[in-house]
């Protein structure tokens, strides 16, 4: 059964469309990403199944019950915003309890369930501070164990780590993901940050503009994206205008002016179905930068012109000529970057690519 439901959902505020005919189905105890830039509706729909906001148009089911006309307070749900919005006046153990005293919980089960959840999320000695006396990354965890120690169906996530230092946002997003996966609680996560969703989902839903642009499995959204705007969003990303001359069981024959002929594999060109425009598709990672007279050894090779590096310690990000086209390399390097100016073979692999349909953008 689905933990969570969307059957076309519409959101207007006035006469702006926030969401457009959303529909979702969220597995019960998956991990599910909304992904996309800001404004792309997300929160919006994050706050429609908390009940924060009433859908437009549609209907909003948790765990088979419709919930469109359901307060938050009898969703039973958890939820973490950006800001923590924990209470200042209360201890860290009155916070985590907040929750529980509003259902009827015994004293002696409230003191076991928060010393369970102070636990969970590995702050067991703070149930007596304040909030004033945490760091960023103790106020987080403490706003997670206030939003699961009532067992909710679903738990929400509003751009819970956006607040917090580069280092401390990482270790944080390995510990949320062990505190889902440890306790199993549906989780809907929104972010703006790929990495952050690459790295946590089961399942990524990228939006833009209110709409579903791919929904899928982390690899499957990185390496097949189904549109343009996921291509250039999620990762670096080269797409070079093609022509697809041939389409056939063994893959998908493009034609490029300047590269070699490609054949892309099927699967990863499940939108071309036939011959015209199209585009190819080639993450910044998956073109190799190689000294020029490198043997192919089964690659294809183009000669490229480097044109800038983009130093960034065990990587280097290269700006690189090749033909008309100007397309970046992420490579990692032994020792020094290739200089801006210098000669190279950009080399890559066919199945490491994907292709597109042109679309249209009136």
């Amino acid at each position: 059964m689905s933990a969570v439901s969307l059957n076309n959902i519409v959101k207007r505020f006035g006469n702006f469309t926030a969401v457009h005919e959303m529909s979702l189905e969220i597995p019960e105890g998956s991990f599910v990403t909304l992904l996309g830039p800001s404004g792309c509706g997300k929160t919006t729909t994050l706050r429609m199944i908390a009940g924060l906001l009433d859908p437009t148009e549609g209907e909003i089911s948790i765990k088979g019950r419709r919930m469109n006309d359901v307060p938050i307070h009898k969703r039973n749900l958890g939820l973490v915003f950006q800001n923590y919005a924990l209470f200042p006046h209360k201890t860290v153990a009155e916070n985590v309890a907040f929750g529980l005293n509003y259902r009827n919980v015994g004293k002696e089960d409230v003191k076991r369930k928060v010393a369970e959840a102070l636990e969970l999320v590995q702050l067991p000695h703070l149930g007596n501070r304040y909030p004033k006396e945490l760091s960023g990354g103790q106020q987080q965890r403490i706003a997670l164990a206030r939003a699961i120690v009532i067992e909710p169906d679903v738990l929400l996530l509003d751009e819970p780590l956006s607040a917090l230092d580069a280092n401390l946002r990482e270790d944080m997003r390995v510990e949320l993901k062990r505190i889902q996966q440890s306790i199993g609680v549906t989780t809907v996560f929104v972010t703006h940050d790929q990495t952050e969703a690459l790295a946590m989902s089961d399942r990524i839903i990228v939006m833009s503009n209110g709409r579903v642009e791919q929904a899928g499995a982390p690899e499957e959204v990185y390496n097949t994206p189904a549109t343009e705007f996921v291509a250039k969003f999620l990762g670096a990303s080269n797409l070079l205008p093609a022509h697809c001359k041939d389409v056939s069981g063994s893959g998908v024959a493009l034609e490029l002016p300047g590269f070699p002929d490609i054949s892309i594999p099927p699967d990863r060109a499940p939108k071309i179905s036939g011959t015209g425009p199209a585009q190819l598709v080639v993450r910044a990672e998956k073109l190799h930068l190689k000294p020029q007279g490198t043997p192919a050894d089964g690659y294809l090779a183009v000669d490229a012109l480097v044109e800038n590096v983009d130093y960034q310690g065990q990587s280097a990000r290269y700006f690189v000529r090749v033909g008309d086209h100007q397309m970046q390399a992420i490579n990692m390097i032994e020792d020094h970057p290739f200089a801006a100016g210098s000669r190279a073979v950009l080399q890559f692999r066919a199945k490491d690519c994907a292709a597109l349909p042109v679309e249209s953008h009136s």
